[in-house]
């Protein structure tokens, strides 16, 4: 594939202090769009990402699923012309690497795949940055994956790129914590080419809104083995 055209789609909320950074780390030159959702925001993440050239949209409906249905809606609300060859996913709280996108990108451009999924199980983590709970419910779901849909997943990591008639091809529907499995249960219900890359992860800037209460916490677990059991 030469000369892509790529859009990052960015779900954010209350990430006001995080966001201008997240943008700034974005390789100069490789991407056209930049899309941040603002989730229904109480600060001033929705002014942090337009000084930061970002395209800013708003999405009043708390929830990451609904946040990036938002980004999805816009870009492909646009002419089919300008439609982009690949999307981005990640995450505004400067707890990826977006220097590593090219990373992500390789395998897509080599025509290898069709999903690329960074993986923070096979890359380096910060300490602190991934709560034990957190590390037990991707070990448990990761492992659900390969046991009843096959394929290699070791990760649920929001950093992933896909190429657009993947996505569209998915027909993505989950509105909040379900949203990165039924992406990779549905892949690989499809056949899709899924690749996993190794990825560094830090500690968040700010309190997660999953791991950081045992509401989210409860929460998210309960929705994503939900959705594995939801089309075994």
């Amino acid at each position: 594939m030469s000369q892509p055209r790529i859009t990052v789609i960015i779900p954010a909320h209350n990430e006001g202090q995080a966001i201008g950074l997240v943008l700034s780390e974005i390789p100069a030159g490789l991407v056209q769009e930049v899309v941040v959702v603002d989730n229904n925001s109480t600060d001033d993440t929705s002014t942090a990402a337009g000084a930061g050239g970002a395209t800013v949209l708003r999405e009043p409906r708390p929830g990451y699923g609904y946040a990036c249905l938002a980004g999805m809606a816009y870009v492909f609300g646009k002419a089919q012309s300008h439609w982009p060859d690949i999307i981005v996913f990640l995450d505004g709280d400067h707890s990826d690497y977006p220097e590593q996108m090219p990373d992500l990108l390789a395998p897509l451009l080599r025509g290898d795949a069709d999903l690329v999924i960074g993986s923070r199980a096979l890359g380096v983590r910060e300490r602190g940055a991934l709560l034990p709970q957190q590390r037990f419910g991707n070990w448990l779901a990761a492992r659900l994956l390969r046991l009843r849909y096959g394929g290699t997943f070791t990760d649920l990591g929001p950093f992933r790129a896909v190429l657009a008639p993947a996505l569209l091809s998915l027909n993505m529907e989950d509105k909040t914590y379900g949203w990165t499995v039924e992406m990779q249960v549905k892949a690989a219900r499809q056949g899709l080419r899924t690749v996993e890359v190794p990825v560094r992860y830090r500690r968040r800037i700010g309190t997660s809104k999953i791991s950081g209460t045992v509401r989210g916490t409860i929460g998210a677990g309960y929705k994503i083995l939900w959705t594995i059991f939801r089309y075994w």
